[in-house]
């Protein structure tokens, strides 16, 4: 529940940011304009981003012919989360990881690499698809996807308030040095907002796939290998090459800590893995 609450908080931040970035470029009518232009781009992304992203990483998608393992487990974890049995992918990557995208439960796909397949057991193997399932079933895509557009809007947005100069409700141009800091700063909230979303979806996800599968051991053990295996590798794997992409795989590799942990899209894992032995404790 803190979680939902968190997120709901922080969605509210950064639609508050993008009017008050809107606001300065041009008073009421420019907050009016931002945020039809932040609609616009969320619709695009709602019906499209799920295509994008799949064709992005050349995923190929299986049936219970192609990979009958793989799509008899998903099958099993959606009947037992009551969702619509997703569409399933594979990805031919090294990288062991995963992600969720679709509009909602209805249109979901789930995607793994080939990575994924090799380094984990069945066991493990099936708390990373009930973590997916888990995003599908909160609809964390469509959360993500709009914080993520909102962001970039806002990027683009205090951008053109620095080429062009903002004006108040009136028309007098604003103070330069006010576009300056909106320039520089709200792309930089924008940014330290999404990512804290990000972050509390993956911990929501991890007790949902937890829920599902009845196994939170099982996702601990995954995660864990899953770190052994980024720390003793230097890979260029999905998360680096699209890390406009980053925050929908379960782990993302090469996140930093201290003051990069800031911007990262995922929890710190050793804090994944304790909650979820908590919850199997």
């Amino acid at each position: 529940m803190f979680n939902w609450v968190k997120t709901a908080m922080l969605m509210a931040a950064i639609m508050a940011l993008f009017g008050i970035v809107g606001g300065m470029i041009g008073g009421k009518s420019g907050m009016l304009l931002a945020l039809m232009f932040g609609g616009a781009m969320n619709v695009f992304s709602y019906w499209f981003s799920d295509r994008l992203v799949l064709k992005m990483y050349n995923a190929q998608e299986v049936d219970e012919t192609s990979a009958p393992q793989l799509f008899a487990m998903v099958r099993e974890l959606a009947q037992r989360a009551n969702l619509p049995m997703p569409r399933v992918y594979l990805i031919q990557e090294d990288q062991p990881n995963a992600f969720a995208t679709g509009r909602n439960p209805e249109h979901a796909a789930v995607a793994a690499t080939t990575g994924i397949l090799q380094i984990l057991s069945a066991r493990e193997l099936r708390g990373v698809m009930a973590h997916e399932l888990a995003h599908v079933a909160h609809r964390d895509i469509l959360i993500s996807t709009i914080s993520a557009t909102m962001a970039g809007a806002i990027s683009a947005l205090a951008n053109f308030a620095m080429l062009f100069g903002g004006r108040s409700e009136d028309g007098r141009p604003a103070n330069p040095l006010a576009g300056i800091l909106v320039a520089v700063l709200a792309p930089l909230a924008a940014s330290l907002i999404q990512m804290a979303i990000s972050r509390a979806r993956e911990y929501e996800a991890d007790r949902g796939g937890a829920e599902i599968s009845g196994d939170p051991q099982a996702l601990a053990d995954a995660l864990e290998k899953m770190q052994r295996y980024a720390e003793g590798r230097i890979l260029m794997g999905p998360a680096e090459a699209h890390p406009e992409t980053a925050q929908m795989m379960i782990v993302n590799p090469l996140s930093g800590g201290g003051i990069r942990s800031l911007f990262s899209t995922h929890p710190p894992t050793a804090e994944r893995i304790a909650r979820l032995r908590v919850l199997a404790g």
